[in-house]
C-alpha cells in the first residue's frame, strides 16, 4: 500500500494518495526544512531534500528545533505520522537571547548572523526519502530518539516489503524507482557526492560530527550503502558502488549469469553462421568469375565449337553431313595449327583509303595503319576469343611486312597436338593439305605460344593467375599476354597504360594524342608538308580495356581539330566487315569503325604498340624484366 513520505500515513491506491497529498499537504505550503526555499510542489521539494541535502546519521545525536511562536506555512515543515506542525526558525537571533549559556557544539543555523545550538544536524531523512523534523527537549531526547527510530524502522520495511516491477531498480539510499540502471548510477553517484561535501563542512564545524564521523581511529571512513565495507575516501567509495551497480544489475533483475552465457553463445553461434554464409558466397562468386573468363574447365575452342554445331544439327539449321564437314574442318585447322580463314575479311586497308579520297570535306588528315585483314568470333570463341583474335590481326599486319616474315615458332604441325594424336587425325581425315607457310596460327596455337612464353620466364605473374595452362581452355588474355608472347617471338613491343581519365566528362584524350603522335611520326619523316591522307607501314595498335579488346588500325583528325580512332572489333560479323569494300554501303560501317573521345569513356585502356625486333640480349633482358612487369603509365 503507498506510504505518504510527509506523515506516513498509509493509504489504499494512489489516487487517494494524491488526493491526501493535495488536501493535508497543500502545495503552497511547501517549504524546505534546511533553507528558505518555499513555493514549490512536493515533487520538487523531494528531488531538492534529495540531492541539495544529504541524510544526516542520527542514530546517536540529538535534534533540537527551537519554536519562536510564530508559525508561518512558509518557513519549516515539521512532520509527525498524526499530524503537521510548521516551525519557524528564521529568527535565530532570539534564539540566542533565549538561551545565551548554551554550548556552541552542534551544528550551527544562522540567517544574517551566526547562531549556535546545542544539537545534531538540523534534520533527520526518514528510509524513505521525505525529510521529517521532530520537536525534541534535551530530557525528553532518548524517548523520542527511539520513536524516530521505530517509524525509521517501520517504514524501511514497509519501503523493503513493497513488490518491485520487474526490470526497474531501487536506489539503496532513497525511495527512488528507475528503469535503467545507468540513470540510478548517475543517482547514487549524486548521493556519495553529496554526501562527501556535507561530510567534510560537518567535520568543519561541528567537533560532535567530527568525532561521530571519525571514530575511535580520527579517520573519517565512508559506508557502503549496499554492503558493510567502509571507504577511507568519498573516491574509493564511489568506485565501490559502481561496480556493485555494474556485477549487481544482473542478480538485482533477476537475471542469473546462465543467462549471460547463453546470450554468448547464441552471438557466438550467430556470428559463425554468417561467416559461413561469407565463406559460401565468396566460394560462389568465385565459381562465377572462373566461368567467366573461362577459368571452370569447361572445354576451349574444340568443344565449344562441337557443341554450337551439334545444337545447330538438333535445331535442324544444319544437316548432319554439313555436321561432320565442318568438323573434319575444325579438326585440319587445329592439327596444322593455322586458321583456317573462314572468319577473316581481306582488303580493307585499301578499302578505307578509297573511301577517305572520295569524302574528305570534313577530315583535315587521316592516318592508315599498313595492310590487316579483320577477324571475326566464330562459334568456338564467342564470349572469350577477343583478345586471340586482335592478336591474329596484328599477326596478319606483320607477315605482309619484309622484316617480320620470318618470325620463329608460328607454324608448327606437332607443337600442339602429340604424334600419336596426329597419327588417329590422319586416320579420320585421310586427305589432308598442310601448308608450311608462314600464316595466322590459330586459337588454340596461339594458347600453345603464350604457354611457351611463359615457359622462357616471361610474366611470371601472369602465368601464376592462369596456373600455367591455356589450352583446352577459354581463357581470357590481355594486354600482357600479347606482350609477353611478342616478346618470345623476337618482337619489341611497348606496352602503355592510360591508367585514369584525362579529359571533362571521364574521357582519355591523351589517348587519342599518342596514337596519333605513333601514326603520324614515321609519316612526317622528310616530308616537309605531310599529305592528307598517309597509309603508314605501322601495324595496328592492340587496345585493351575492361571486358573487351579491339585493333586501333587509324587515326582521323577533322576540320575543327578533333580526333577520332577507327577500330576493328573482332564483335563484326564478317558479312558486315564486307560493307567496307562496297562504295554503296561503306559509309555505315565506316561510321561504326569510328571512336571519338566521348566513345572511350572506361577507367582504364592499355595498348601494346609493335616497334621493331629484338636482338637475343634484348629478349634476353626483357625476359628477365617482366618479372616485375610494370606498364609506362601516362600522365
Amino acid at each position: 500500500m503507498p506510504v505518504c513520505d510527509i506523515c506516513c500515513e498509509e493509504l489504499p491506491s494512489e489516487a487517494e494518495m494524491r488526493t491526501h497529498l493535495f488536501l493535508s499537504h497543500t502545495e503552497n505550503v511547501m517549504a524546505c526544512p534546511f533553507c528558505s526555499l518555499s513555493g514549490i510542489s512536493y515533487d520538487e521539494l523531494n528531488f531538492h531534500i534529495n540531492t541539495a541535502h544529504i541524510e544526516q546519521d542520527c542514530q546517536d545525536t540529538n535534534t533540537t528545533v527551537v519554536d519562536s511562536g510564530q508559525k508561518s506555512s512558509n518557513d519549516c515543515i515539521t512532520q509527525s505520522p498524526n499530524s503537521t506542525r510548521t516551525s519557524n526558525v528564521k529568527n535565530m537571533d532570539k534564539v540566542s537571547q533565549a538561551s545565551p549559556q548554551s554550548p556552541s557544539t552542534g551544528t550551527s543555523l544562522s540567517q544574517g548572523t551566526s547562531t549556535s545550538l546545542k544539537s545534531s544536524p538540523p534534520a533527520a531523512a526518514t528510509a524513505n526519502g521525505a525529510v521529517k523534523l521532530v520537536r525534541t527537549t534535551q530530557k525528553s531526547s532518548n524517548k523520542t530518539s527511539k520513536e524516530r527510530e521505530d517509524g525509521r524502522r517501520k517504514s524501511k520495511q514497509k519501503r523493503l516489503s513493497s513488490p518491485i516491477k520487474e526490470g526497474c531498480f531501487a536506489c539503496p539510499m532513497c525511495s527512488l524507482v528507475c528503469k535503467d540502471c545507468f540513470i540510478l548510477q548517475e543517482h547514487v553517484e549524486l548521493h556519495l557526492q553529496g554526501q562527501a561535501e556535507g561530510a567534510g563542512s560537518e567535520v568543519g564545524t561541528s567537533t560532535e560530527a567530527s568525532s561521530t564521523s571519525s571514530g575511535r581511529s580520527g579517520v573519517m571512513r565512508y559506508e557502503c550503502p549496499m554492503c558493510s565495507l567502509s571507504c577511507s575516501s568519498s573516491s574509493s567509495l564511489q568506485e565501490h558502488v559502481e561496480l556493485h551497480l555494474e556485477y549487481g544489475s544482473a542478480s538485482a533483475t533477476g537475471h542469473s549469469s546462465e543467462d549471460l552465457t547463453l546470450a554468448r553463445k547464441l552471438q557466438e553461434e550467430e556470428e559463425q553462421k554468417w561467416r559461413e554464409a561469407a565463406t559460401r558466397r565468396e566460394a560462389e562468386d568465385f565459381k562465377k568469375l572462373q566461368k567467366q573468363f573461362g577459368l571452370d574447365n569447361s572445354g576451349g575452342y574444340r568443344k565449344q565449337m562441337e557443341r554450337n554445331m551439334e545444337r545447330a544439327v538438333s535445331r535442324g539449321q544444319m544437316v548432319p553431313a554439313e555436321f561432320h564437314k565442318k568438323k573434319a574442318e575444325m579438326l585440319e585447322s587445329l592439327a596444322s595449327g593455322v586458321d583456317d580463314g573462314r572468319s577473316k575479311t581481306s582488303g580493307l586497308m585499301g578499302a578505307l583509303y578509297r573511301y577517305y579520297q572520295r569524302n574528305t570535306s570534313d577530315c583535315a588528315h587521316l592516318w592508315l595503319c599498313a595492310e590487316t585483314d579483320h577477324y571475326s568470333s566464330s562459334e568456338g570463341d564467342k564470349g572469350w576469343g577477343c583478345g586471340y583474335r586482335n592478336f591474329q590481326m596484328l599477326l596478319s599486319s606483320l607477315h605482309r611486312m619484309e622484316q617480320y616474315k620470318l618470325l620463329p615458332g608460328i607454324t608448327s604441325v606437332t607443337s600442339c597436338y602429340s604424334l600419336g594424336s596426329l597419327l588417329i587425325f590422319l586416320v579420320t581425315v585421310p586427305i589432308i593439305k598442310f601448308s608450311l607457310a608462314v600464316s595466322v596460327p590459330s586459337i588454340p596455337r596461339v594458347q600453345a605460344l603464350i604457354e611457351e612464353a611463359w615457359g622462357q620466364g616471361a610474366d611470371p605473374q601472369g602465368a601464376s593467375h592462369f596456373n600455367l595452362r591455356l589450352q583446352g581452355t577459354r581463357a581470357w588474355i590481355g594486354a600482357t599476354e600479347i606482350y609477353a608472347v611478342l616478346t618470345s617471338l623476337s618482337v619489341k613491343a611497348r606496352i602503355v597504360d592510360f591508367h585514369k581519365h584525362t579529359g571533362p566528362g571521364d574521357t582519355h584524350p591523351r589517348l587519342f594524342e599518342w596514337v596519333k603522335q605513333y601514326f603520324s611520326h614515321s609519316a612526317s619523316r622528310g616530308a616537309r608538308l605531310p599529305p592528307k591522307i598517309v597509309q603508314t607501314t605501322l601495324p595496328p595498335i592492340y587496345l585493351q580495356h575492361q571486358g573487351h579488346s579491339r585493333s586501333i588500325v587509324g587515326v582521323e583528325q577533322k576540320v575543327n581539330g578533333n580526333l577520332c580512332l577507327l577500330l576493328f572489333d573482332p564483335g563484326c560479323a564478317p558479312g558486315e566487315m564486307r560493307k567496307v569494300l562496297s562504295q554503296d554501303t561503306a559509309v555505315t560501317m565506316v561510321r561504326r569503325m569510328r571512336k571519338f573521345p566521348g566513345s572511350l569513356k572506361h577507367r582504364q585502356y592499355q595498348v601494346v604498340a609493335v616497334e621493331g625486333l629484338l636482338t637475343p640480349e634484348e629478349k634476353q633482358s626483357r625476359i628477365l624484366n617482366s618479372r616485375t612487369l610494370c606498364a609506362e603509365k601516362i600522365p
